[in-house]
């Protein structure tokens, strides 16, 4: 069992072993799975209470596994939108690093991409994901593991894009592998086998759970936090 809160303008990192749960929990906060008891709100109503679509608009997500759609890179950060909004994709891009690696592509934001597409690195596709989940400037974004496959430039390019969202008062929450990932976080929670052992600030965390807490707060430097309004969870 899970209970916490996580209010606008914070970033929460979710970290444990392998099978401990994060990618589950990352599911289940963007309503793709349904909690088998309790219950997830934004805003005070339940998940399930808001229609897929205005969902959709609400919470960004970035899985572990990336899968990229069979269309142009502009058609996959819009979700294949039958009318995209221009501005908003290369605003998504922006945010998330990408908009100078996509004009590099043969085509710019016009490149093909997916199965059929322009073969792209694990980073690349990483990084027009990441820009997809951020697409409708949604108030909350789940990242799965989002540095697994980028380098040292694009880790900072995510610490970048979840430093201005909090600046935003939006939610960011941070399903972490690697310590480059804490950065950010403000708040850390840790798993075992799907249930909480810790939760709370994210130094006090390390120091009193993780043995290397020095390597992790070395590699994480102290966070801000906003304090504008928006939308907590």
């Amino acid at each position: 069992r899970l209970s916490l809160a996580i209010e606008p303008g914070q970033a929460l990192g979710v970290i444990g072993e392998s099978a401990a749960g994060k990618s589950s929990l990352a599911r289940a906060l963007v309503g793709l799975w349904r909690p088998a008891a309790g219950e997830i709100r934004l805003d005070g109503a339940r998940l399930d209470q808001y229609d897929s679509e205005a969902l959709a608009r609400y919470v960004g997500y970035l899985p572990q596994d990336v899968v990229l759609f069979d269309g142009t890179v502009s058609e996959n950060i819009a979700r294949l939108e039958t009318n995209p909004d221009s501005e908003s994709v290369i605003r998504a891009a922006t945010l998330a690093g990408a908009h100078q690696m996509i004009l590099g592509l043969p085509k710019g934001y016009d490149t093909p991409v997916g199965q059929t597409g322009t073969k792209l690195s694990g980073g690349q596709k990483q990084r027009i994901a990441l820009a997809r989940a951020l697409y409708h400037d949604p108030v909350i974004v789940v990242l799965d593991e989002p540095n697994s496959n980028l380098d040292a430039p694009g880790s900072d390019a995510i610490n970048a894009a979840i430093r201005q969202m909090k600046a935003q008062g939006r939610i960011a929450i941070i399903m972490a592998h690697r310590p480059a990932a804490l950065a950010e976080c403000d708040l850390l929670l840790m798993l075992k086998n799907g249930q909480a052992t810790a939760f709370g600030p994210r130094d006090e965390v390390l120091r009193a759970s993780v043995a290397n807490h020095a390597k992790l707060v070395a590699a994480a430097p102290a966070p801000t936090i906003s304090r504008q309004s928006g939308h907590a969870l």
